[in-house]
This record gives structure tokens, sequence and C-alpha cells, in this order.
């Protein structure tokens, strides 16, 4: 990050198959190149509405109104739907010395299933748009309605679909708070040398799950999925882990109708949640996060204050959401 989401442009060097699931078909496999496609349609209007009622909230930085009304938003939406709800409570001290009461909220589809997997985002706002081009409006926070909003509601969609999709495995949506309060460029002489700064929810997760003994066969992390001028590689810290679900998800992509958004080349490497989901839980976990070319390396409007429903694409949240029905469709049982 330089700022963050920490990303670095290095070459993805031979990384070692660090997922191997005997469950799900490869890219390689006849059965994956001939699935039948699901007949369950995302609807991407819905996921904007949600977007839209999260934002009306306003910036939803950790301890305020906003995160709190906000948090019990998503808490009732994933009731209504039938989903179990846990939630995480913690006090986590950010790099400014100030006491986040962050707030994890986990949603379970058929909880009785040992077989499970991790869909999961970061919920909460960044307090400081530092990347935007007035520097005058660099202390204000950040509506976040792609880096933020867009996952929840990309979930949100996909668990109102799930009792017409029927999947084989019981799901785990986690909503990761604290991941976007990460030192300003202005206070970097302040922040950890480590990066602990920034996915204080997610690690505070992956040090203590949510159930005594939890384990998933794998976690898919949705960062700004709604950017007008996103654009999905490979990541590295995924390739590095999750190889083979990487390969597989962005196979299931082009055959979902997101060709366009989905590339199968190299991107560069995202400190973000899905490396504590790695390297401390030790759930192989993907990272859909933008890999856009030139200055603006997450998109235009990476935490800036045009990060705001007006500028979320209807068309990237579609590629996204069908891409994730069609690999739940896919995804085999026991």
């Amino acid at each position: 990050m330089f700022s963050y989401k920490h990303l670095f442009l290095l070459p993805l060097l031979a990384l070692a198959v660090a997922c191997k699931n005997p469950h799900a078909a490869t890219s390689g496999d006849s059965e994956a190149d001939t699935a039948a496609l699901t007949q369950v349609k995302f609807c991407a209007d819905s996921a904007l509405a949600t977007i839209q009622a999260q934002c009306a909230f306003g910036p939803r930085v950790p301890n305020s109104e906003a995160h709190r009304a906000c948090g019990n938003y998503i808490v009732a939406r994933f009731k209504a739907l039938g989903l179990e709800v846990q939630e995480q409570h913690a006090d986590l001290k950010a790099w400014d010395g100030r006491t986040l009461k962050a707030r994890n909220i986990i949603a379970s589809y058929k909880p009785e299933r040992k077989e499970r997997l991790i869909i999961c985002t970061h919920w909460e706002s960044r307090p400081w748009a530092d990347a935007d081009p007035d520097s005058a409006k660099h202390r204000e926070p950040v509506m976040a309605a792609n880096d933020g909003a867009s996952g929840v509601a990309v979930m949100l969609e996909v668990a109102r679909l799930l009792n017409e999709l029927k999947p084989a495995v019981g799901i785990d949506f986690i909503c990761f708070d604290a991941e976007d309060y990460g030192a300003p460029y202005w206070a970097d002489d302040r922040a950890p040398a480590d990066g602990s700064d920034w996915c204080m929810g997610s690690r505070y997760w992956a040090q203590h799950p949510h159930k005594s003994g939890y384990t998933a066969r794998y976690g898919i992390l949705l960062d700004m999925v709604g950017g007008s001028d996103a654009r999905y590689c490979y990541e590295g810290y995924s390739m590095r882990f999750a190889r083979e679900l990487m390969v597989r998800l962005w196979d299931v992509a082009q055959r979902a109708g997101a060709a366009q958004l989905f590339s199968p080349e190299e991107g560069g490497w995202a400190q973000d949640d899905h490396v504590p989901m790695n390297e401390i839980a030790g759930i192989p976990t993907v990272d859909i996060i933008p890999c856009v070319e030139g200055e603006k390396t997450f998109g235009a409007t990476w935490h800036t204050t045009a990060d705001t429903p007006e500028n979320i694409s209807t068309a990237t949240l579609q590629g996204v959401g069908q891409t994730l029905l069609q690999f739940l469709a896919e995804e085999r049982g026991e």
C-alpha cells in the first residue's frame, strides 16, 4: 500500500499449488468444461439498492453512529434471509492510540454442514480520503460505496438466492471490520512497520474464529467489486496460497459471462484481509480486487470522496455476482 492495500507490482514467480480441493473440478476437468450454466440469475439492481442503503447511513467509520446503525442493518438483512448470525465484538488498538469498537459479522447458511466455504469482505469506511485529487479533502471520510459497501451488497444478493441455488456446501459470509483504518500518508511515521494498522478485523477473526476448531475448504474475499473501471487479475498472495482455486474461479468467470472483468494474467500483491486468513487461519483464500494500471491502482475512486453510489457499475456487480453463483452451483458436497 503504498497507502494501502499494499499493492506490490511484482512478477508472480513459480508459485507452489497450496490449495488442492479434491471436491472441486479444475479448469482442465471435462466436468468443469461441460458444466451447465446455472439458471439462477444475480440481480445487480438489487445489489445497487443495498449499496445505496448502506451509504444512506453516511460514512461507516468505526466508533461512529453511522457505523453502529449500518452494522445493525447488515445483521437484520442476513437474519431476514434465514441465516444464522453471530457477531464478534473486540476492542482493537489503532495506530493513533484510539480504541476501535470493532464488530465482525458472520452469517451462516446451513450451519450444520461440515463442508464449508467462506465469502467475505470488509464493511466499514476509511476515515480519510487521502488519495483524493483535491488535497483539501484528504481528511474527509470516504463514503465507501465501492471500497466496502459493494462487497456486502454482492454477498447479500448471493445469500438471497441460496434457497433457489441450493449449493451443496455450507457457506459463511463474513463482514470484517477495521480493514481500512491504516495510517494516512501524513502519519506514516506512526504506522507499524509490519502493516498491522490495516486488516485488524480479519486478523482478529483469524486468531479467534467464531467457532472453536472452525475450518473451511477455502475463502473468497470481495474487495471493490462495483467499480466502473474494475479489472481483476491473479493477485499474488492468492496465487501463493490458493493458486488452483484462483485459476478455477477465473475460469468460471469466463463461462459466467464475465470475461471482460476477469483477466487470467498476473496482477500485483495486495496486503488485504485474505492474508491473515491464509497465514494465520490456514484457510486458502483468494482476493477479487481490482488491478488497474496507472496512478490510481485500485480505480479512480479509491480512497477518494468520489467513492459514492453514483460511481458504481451494475455491470461489474453483475459479473462478480454471477461468477460467484456459478462457482457455488458447481461446488460439490461431501
